[in-house]
């Protein structure tokens, strides 16, 4: 019986199977809970006890944003290494989204019960994404040293300058 290969843990462009998986997961998570803010809006509000917001669409809208990352996140996950900018796109939001939440808690606008969906919507796809994009940029520097060492081996031929023949 032979060795189990290594393409198993790459997909078919070469990056981390696993990066595909959770970028799949996350294109999955963001359109069901976009969904789910765009039919119920008002339904987190009443979980949390917060009171209801004046003009839901807002929040629908909201929605409707963390679905379209949902779709990034699907065809990113196509080539993770090659989509990184959508990625990064999403991770910043994640990081960004936690932090306002801090100040709103601290400003005493949201009870600390709505931070559970900075948990799910944030905090779980730091490190996944972390690491997709640390895999991503080892990649293209790998690519680019390969070129340059490509460049650099045609170059110093046609750079030299030509020998003398000999006498």
């Amino acid at each position: 019986m032979s060795a189990p290969s290594h393409r198993a843990k790459e997909n078919r462009t070469g990056a981390p199977r696993w990066a595909s998986l959770w970028l799949r997961a996350a294109g999955v998570y963001n359109l069901v809970w976009g969904a789910l803010v765009i039919i119920f809006p008002h339904a987190l509000f009443d979980l949390t006890g917060i009171e209801r917001m004046r003009y839901p669409e807002i929040w629908q809208c909201v929605g409707m944003i963390v679905g379209v990352y949902g779709v990034g996140y699907w065809i990113a996950a196509s080539d993770p290494r090659r989509h990184w900018p959508i990625v990064l796109v999403g991770f910043l939001g994640k990081i960004f989204g936690p932090i306002g939440f801090v100040g709103a808690l601290v400003n005493g606008v949201f009870p600390p019960a709505f931070g559970l969906t900075i948990l799910t919507n944030d905090l779980i796809w730091w490190i996944p994404f972390g690491l997709i994009l640390h895999d991503a940029a080892r990649n293209a520097q790998c690519v680019a040293s390969e070129r340059e060492k490509e460049r650099g081996g045609s170059q110093a031929t046609a750079a030299r300058p030509p020998q003398p023949a000999p006498e």
